[in-house]
């Protein structure tokens, strides 16, 4: 492979467009939550908008050393990162501190450190080096529970935190494997555990057992009188199905009340309608919906957003900093920040999908899919229409930990672009 000279030479620049929009946009959002009138000097780091000015300059540091490390590096010491990120995870059980009841950060003075966002990108390129080494052969059963493995463990030990809204990214990251080959019954399987869950919380064990038998019923009678012989072929299968049907639905309840926090019970509860909190844990997001109807069409106006400058919406500068937005710059400004992401993420599927070595197909789809999420959950929670899992929307939320992951994610994913005219 050649070597580049400009460490910018065929640099994607409409991803650098989406990012420096993304990044500017984000700082005037998380100034507008976070500023008082007797704090008005932007570089102040006694203020949060002060720090991000500090993350971001860092952040320009970050990309100039990935853009000029070798591409070859990022998959050779792929198993090193990963490593590294599970070690990172492992520590926070003996020198973490817990906020918000999660033990998810290090603290260094006034500064603090989450791992958790930097093993996306760790897990990121171990899953594709070893998909690409075993020649995406996804077909094979050792093949997957390895696969599973890579995802799942991280996924793990920040369940354990406990984090389960940041675990849940990782485990998205299945979704890559059915672009390389990974039977669909997998997603089938996962699809109906998500629906008999949350049947089963919202109509209790005996309900849904009835529904999932009589459908299953309904099936297989179907599947005799369509074709006797796949039928008689697969009955034991059926029986299977049956008994793990059962079984699932069964430990809902288990799993519902004694592995789920009770902060994580209420949200499901408010989520499904079983209760109403206005005032407790369901307080963010009901003044989160307040703050965003109250822009209108066309919002209030930079700083003139009453409710922001109220502090209604706790933690607006971080997981709800979408509410900013929507009171400040009204309908017409959400509906273009959602219309930037929806093209920010379409460029990096066209992105993906032109690579040519798998290492770089692999962690490119990864990236987006880790993207699409935290778009789509962090919207959907802030405007009511998901539970409150506390993740970040990339690019726009505070926190060092969140941008320099975001950016480490990104610009690793430009950087192998960077060499595709190469890659033969």
């Amino acid at each position: 492979m050649r070597r580049r000279n400009n460490i910018f030479k065929g640099v994607d620049w409409l991803l650098v467009g989406f990012y420096l929009f993304f990044i500017f946009l984000g700082w005037l959002s998380i100034y507008a939550a976070t500023y008082t009138e007797d704090q008005t000097f932007v570089f102040n780091l006694a203020t949060k908008y002060g720090k991000q000015i500090f993350f971001i300059l860092l952040s320009s540091v970050l990309i100039i050393f990935i853009l000029a490390i070798d591409r070859k590096f990022y998959e050779r010491y792929s198993g090193i990162f990963y490593l590294l990120s599970l070690l990172s995870l492992i520590g926070l059980f003996i020198f973490g501190k817990s906020i918000n009841g999660a033990t998810s950060w290090y603290h260094f003075g006034s500064f603090s450190f989450q791992p958790s966002e930097f093993a996306k990108a760790a897990t990121a390129l171990a899953l594709a080096n070893y998909l690409s080494e075993r020649g995406m052969d996804l077909k094979k059963l050792p093949t997957q529970l390895r696969t599973f493995a890579i995802i799942l463990l991280p996924a793990l030990l920040i369940t354990l935190q406990p984090d389960p809204g940041s675990a849940l990214v990782y485990i998205f990251l299945i979704f890559v494997l059915y672009r390389f080959g990974l039977p669909l019954y997998y997603l089938v399987i996962g699809f109906v555990a998500i629906i008999l869950f949350i049947v089963t919380l919202y109509y209790g064990y005996i309900i849904t057992l009835i529904i999932a038998f009589t459908l299953i019923t309904a099936f297989l009678i179907y599947l005799y009188y369509k074709n006797k012989l796949v039928f008689r072929r697969n009955w034991m299968k059926f029986i299977v199905i049956y008994i793990f049907s059962g079984l699932f639905i069964f430990s809902v309840d288990y799993v519902f009340n004694s592995v789920f926090e009770q902060r994580h019970r209420d949200r499901f509860d408010i989520l499904l309608g079983k209760k109403t909190d206005m005032q407790g844990i369901g307080y963010n997001t009901a003044q989160s919906v307040i703050t965003i109807g109250s822009g209108g069409v066309i919002g209030k106006g930079y700083l003139q957003g009453d409710r922001t400058q109220g502090d209604f919406v706790p933690e607006q500068e971080t997981d709800y900093i979408f509410s900013t937005i929507g009171e400040e710059w009204g309908f017409l400004g959400t509906a273009f920040v959602v219309l930037m992401f929806v093209g920010f993420l379409i460029r990096l599927l066209y992105v993906a999908d032109r690579q040519k070595l798998m290492f770089s197909k692999v962690y490119a789809y990864s990236v987006v899919v880790i993207f699409f999420f935290h778009f789509l959950v962090n919207v959907g929670m802030v405007i009511g229409l998901l539970p409150t899992i506390g993740i970040p929307l990339p690019f726009f939320s505070y926190g060092g930990s969140s941008l320099w992951g975001f950016t480490l994610l990104l610009f690793i994913m430009i950087r192998l672009d960077a060499d595709r005219i190469y890659d033969w």
